[in-house]
């Protein structure tokens, strides 16, 4: 055997499931990806899928990536998994399924009975804050299950995360990383940990503690690859599964962002702005940072909620044209929807987007919905896609000036990941908006980079994290401000967009009255 070192990296997206090959320089190898159903819906607003078919998947990717690469696997050192957030799976003491898995883009709401009792319940009454403790007893799955299914619920050995559910899958162990923990579960943000006794999310939440898997820091290691799992993904027996962070954490952390003067700033199906942290702060009182996937670090996250989601949703519907096109010749559909971009004047001739696709707990609140304002005859399907766009750079600029606010630490860098930041245009007019440097990281495959830095470290192929970052990241294509962009957009943002929630609200909250949309 020759001394090459290889770090397999899987990816459970929503999208999509892929099965990455990094070196210890964090360049990526070879790539099997296999397209993922999102979700199926029985009931309006409901997501689930089959927890099998993400397993199943998973095995097809990482046969593709084999037979695209034709590695020795003898040189892979051990392997890291990363999936979607807050997508949750009720097992039986096989780890077999009992129902379908409730993703995180599901709808669906417990009923709330009663008030948290003894002196939480004061406190949060004397704070006014039992409207959000609410938002989480009504959002959180474990409750709709044991309320609608109760035989399920009785016959659920543990509530598992996609993450700790293909976890267990891999290694046969009910356990997951604490990098993965982000969902309506008992979970103490602060310490990191699973709620202590006494703390009121057990009232909340109508889990127990037995129903929960054991919990490791990110590079610990979570078990070895089976027999069973070998067989099914190729992967070989006895490989360690080391512990990692859930995709947005593994994003920021495959960024190189792993400070609080930089932001990350996610183009994805959920879109967000993030920094990492190593003290507990809550960008948003009340809504906690998430784990970061470096141990004992915090990412201040704001989020856009199904962000990205218009972008897909503009090409479904007006965008079959370059679609087509792109694969007549063999080209990326963002290339040409970039034409599309930089035909149109920053700032789209006036139109203006707020991306409230779906409705939050503060701002927006529970009444938002998504607007698009200050249309004339002169606008096009290109404009309203270059609006697209720039609303949502807009929101996370606003989400930057929010973290920045409650940290006391300005934002100077920004790392643009996701699938947007493959779009040129969409890199320039955030550096515009922003008014900051735009940095492509130099791999578009950045969730699973920032795995693959865990797997590095927890082998101890590298020494630590910093000293993994440093070899494993870099920047890629840098977008500078336009200066007169630049410009337009600093008076569109102020004027314009930091107006449109306060000045449309009533509105929003008359909509709902009347047609009960959104619930």
């Amino acid at each position: 055997m020759n001394d090459k070192n290889y770090l397999l990296a899987i990816d459970n997206g929503t999208q999509s499931v892929r099965a990455l090959l990094f070196d210890l320089q964090g360049n990526l190898l070879g790539k099997g990806k296999v397209e993922l159903e999102a979700y199926y819906s029985k009931h309006p607003g409901w997501a689930e899928q089959d927890p099998d078919y993400y397993w199943a998947k998973l095995g097809e990717a990482c046969q593709q990536l084999w037979a695209q690469t034709g590695v020795d696997r003898s040189q892979i050192r051990g392997v890291s998994l990363t999936t979607q957030r807050g997508t949750v799976i009720n097992v039986d003491a096989q780890g077999q399924a009992l129902r379908p898995a409730i993703l995180w883009l599901d709808q669906r709401q417990a009923e709330v009975k009663g008030s948290i009792k003894g002196p939480w319940g004061w406190l949060f009454k004397a704070l006014g804050v039992q409207g959000t403790v609410d938002y989480f007893r009504a959002q959180a799955e474990a409750n709709w299950v044991a309320q609608h299914q109760p035989d399920i619920w009785s016959k659920t050995h543990k509530l598992l995360l996609l993450s700790g559910f293909l976890t267990h899958r891999l290694t046969g162990n009910f356990v997951d990383s604490v990098g993965c923990c982000v969902g309506y579960l008992p979970f103490d943000y602060k310490r990191l940990r699973w709620a202590a006794p006494r703390d009121w999310k057990w009232q909340a939440v109508a889990v127990r503690p037995e129903q929960l898997p054991t919990l490791l820091k990110p590079g610990q290691i979570l078990g070895r690859i089976s027999a069973e799992a070998s067989r099914h993904t190729g992967i070989p027996e006895g490989l360690a599964l080391i512990a990692a962070g859930a995709d947005k954490a593994c994003e920021v952390l495959g960024s190189g962002v792993i400070d609080a003067s930089t932001a990350c700033l996610s183009y994805g199906t959920t879109a967000t702005i993030t920094t990492t942290r190593s003290r507990y702060l809550e960008t948003v009182p009340l809504i906690p940072p998430y784990p970061a996937a470096v141990p004992d670090h915090f990412n201040c996250e704001v989020m856009i909620y199904r962000g990205y989601w218009m972008v897909s949703w503009f090409k479904r519907e007006f965008g079959l044209r370059e679609v087509q096109q792109a694969r007549e010749q063999g080209l990326e559909p963002e290339q040409l929807f970039d034409a599309l971009v930089n035909a149109v004047p920053p700032g789209s001739m006036g139109l203006t987007l707020q991306p409230y696709w779906s409705p939050g707990i503060r701002e927006p609140g529970t009444e938002a919905k998504g607007a698009m304002i200050g249309f004339g005859d002169v606008h096009t399907r290109a404009h309203i896609y270059r609006a697209i766009l720039e609303g949502l750079a807009y929101a996370l600029r606003q989400g930057k000036e929010r973290i920045e606010k409650r940290s006391g630490t300005p934002v100077t860098r920004l790392r643009v990941a996701g699938g947007g930041s493959q779009s040129d245009a969409a890199m320039q007019l955030t550096a515009d908006i922003f008014g900051l440097p735009a940095e492509r990281p130099h791999v578009y495959e950045a969730s699973g980079l920032g795995a693959a830095i865990a797997c590095a470290v927890g082998l101890g192929l590298h020494a630590d994290f910093a000293t993994a970052i440093a070899a494993m990241t870099r920047i890629g294509d840098v977008f500078e401000p336009d200066p007169q962009a630049q410009r337009t957009y600093e008076r569109l943002y102020k004027e314009v967009y930091l107006r449109m929630y306060r000045q449309l609200k009533p509105l929003y909250q008359s909509i709902r009255d009347i047609t009960g949309y959104p619930a």
